[in-house]
């Protein structure tokens, strides 16, 4: 497919639900869930590729994506989720080679990023949400595919003599196991470095025993026991959990959406797209109503409904509008109602703690998406507590100093903007923002709680520009004008350098060097050029490489 091809290609929609599956089947089972992978060979998402031996491709990660989120509301009996393959002797090849192979540059690294935030999010669902995967590799996993049972808690192989793991993207595709999956291997299975490299370089992988004594599975189990083994193990991981028998899930109904050719609207978010400027405007709308009990919670309820609205439009945007570099944040509400539903977020009950989770991930996302960010915070604007965060999630941010008419505030809480959403080091945006200075880091725990106009916001840090009213206007044109002159790739550069200060983690490396090194080398001729990797493989040609080490 080529550049203009993708251009014009049907806009991608993540919109879908089991009934809609084409790839994979949830299976339920009291606390246990199994989900199912039995890829549809001709459903591919692009036409020109088969998706054979359970390969995947953005379509398949789009069900998985969103069985994985339906599993987390919709089913809170559920404590053990087991994922296996729907084949026979195939767990999952991975990415589907013809797909990456005729795909332009943008269209890899977005797929790579999605799959990398799914695999993110069944880890995070093991971590906080009491809801565990296991891999049950009932055959070949290789690649992606074993890349996915990475991403589980628990990987038990099939000891039959012939199905194995295994990382081949060096050897066979001249590219990196989806970056995540060398650094799941030492970072997180603390896979030893000598016999990662033996490996990753390996196309053939690793079976039985000695993929258990390298830590590459926990278990290789014999067929004749593998599905007893399977549920035991299931059985297990389902006893640790603190997810309720009796709760009643929510249904993650489909949302409601209004698009033309420069807008896309929901009921709590709304965006304006500028061709000609390649600028999105952003409005996050605040409750129209103070926060309701615990117990009427659905779809509607607003932290919930933003959040499935604001998630959708990123992964749209992301992938369907690729020239438009810049995003401008906004927000528009009572900041007291806004705040009114904290006390509710903060709740213990499986549902809270999942919607806090859930806008985590989102906001992740966002700090992930290779676009400026820049917030607008005027008169009129809720950026308070966790509509606050849009704002800590920005490369800048932009106050109205307005000293006659309505003043423009921000409000700070110690229960959103202190940890409850951390960014992927481990730190809040407001830790990330004062990295080095913990003194006024500390200094900011005693101004919560109160509205804060543009002026002392400035002094405090909390903004990067305070324009009064007669400047305002100029300025964001200024600086909006002069982000567009800029290089796109110096930009996507720079901003994923400098949006994570702190400690390395599992999804700061993998993020990091997804923009570095993946999109490096998916760029070289080695992979992607006419003699490379990816366009030769399956042709019984070998890739012609350049030797110069650069």
């Amino acid at each position: 497919m080529s550049v203009t091809e993708a251009v014009a290609a049907p806009e991608v929609s993540f919109d879908t639900d089991p009934a809609r599956y084409r790839h994979l089947r949830i299976e339920l089972d009291g606390e246990i869930a199994r989900l199912v992978l039995q890829v549809d060979e001709g459903g591919g998402l692009r036409p020109g590729y088969e998706l054979k031996a359970n390969s995947y491709d953005l379509g398949v990660d789009i069900e998985l994506y969103d069985a994985v989120q339906r599993l987390r509301f919709e089913h809170p009996e559920v404590r053990a989720v087991v994922v296996t393959g729907g084949l026979e002797r195939v767990f999952c090849a991975g990415a589907n080679i013809r797909m990456l192979a005729s795909s332009p540059h943008a269209w890899k690294v977005n797929f790579c990023k999605f799959t990398n935030e799914t695999r993110n999010g069944i880890e995070d669902a093991t971590e906080h949400s009491g809801q565990t995967y296991l891999a049950a590799v009932n055959g070949t996993a290789a690649g992606g595919g074993y890349e996915l049972a990475l991403a589980c808690d628990r990987i038990i192989l099939v000891d039959d003599g012939s199905s194995a793991v295994s990382l081949p993207e060096v050897p066979l595709l001249a590219v990196l196991p989806g970056t995540g999956g060398l650094t799941r291997l030492v970072d997180k299975r603390g896979v030893r470095r000598d016999l990662a490299d033996v490996f990753a370089t390996r196309s053939e992988g690793v079976r039985g025993s000695t993929a258990v004594t390298w830590r590459l599975v926990d278990e290789a189990v014999p067929r004749s026991r593998f599905e007893e083994t399977v549920r035991q193990r299931a059985a297990e991981a389902a006893a640790r959990s603190d997810r309720p028998a009796d709760a009643k899930g929510i249904a993650l109904t489909p949302l409601s959406r209004e698009q033309d050719a420069d807008t896309i609207t929901y009921s709590s978010v709304r965006a304006e797209l500028d061709r000609a400027s390649g600028l999105v405007t952003i409005t996050v709308s605040g409750p129209r109503e103070d926060a309701v009990a615990v117990r009427e919670l659905d779809t509607g309820f607003w932290p919930l409904a933003m959040t499935r609205e604001l998630d959708d439009l990123i992964l749209r945007l992301r992938t369907n509008e690729l020239e438009l570099g810049t995003w401008v944040i906004r927000t528009e509400g009572d900041p007291g109602r806004v705040l009114s539903y904290e006390p509710l977020l903060d709740g213990d009950g499986w549902l809270p703690r999942e919607i806090r989770h859930y806008y985590k991930r989102t906001l992740k996302r966002l700090d992930v998406t290779s676009r400026s960010l820049i917030a607008l915070i005027e008169p009129g604007s809720c950026f308070a507590g966790p509509l606050l965060e849009l704002a800590l999630a920005c490369d800048r941010q932009y106050m109205l100093d307005d000293q006659e008419g309505e003043p423009a505030r921000i409000t700070l809480t110690g229960s959103s903007n202190f940890g409850t959403y951390p960014m992927g080091n481990g730190l809040s945006r407001l830790a990330t923002r004062y990295h080095g200075d913990p003194e006024r880091l500390a200094g900011l725990r005693q101004e919560t709680g109160r509205a804060i106009d543009a002026a002392e916001a400035l002094e405090l840090g909390l903004v990067t520009f305070a324009p009064d009213d007669l400047d305002w206007d100029d300025e964001i044109r200024i600086a909006l004008e002069e982000r567009a002159a800029l290089s796109p790739d110096a930009l996507t550069g720079m901003e994923a350098n400098l949006r994570f200060a702190g400690p390395e983690t599992l999804e700061t490396k993998i993020f990091a060097r997804l923009t570095a090194w993946q999109n490096w080398i998916f760029n070289r001729p080695n992979a992607s050029g006419p003699e490379g990797a990816l366009r030769r493989y399956g042709t019984g040609q070998r890739a012609v490489f350049d030797r110069k080490r650069v």
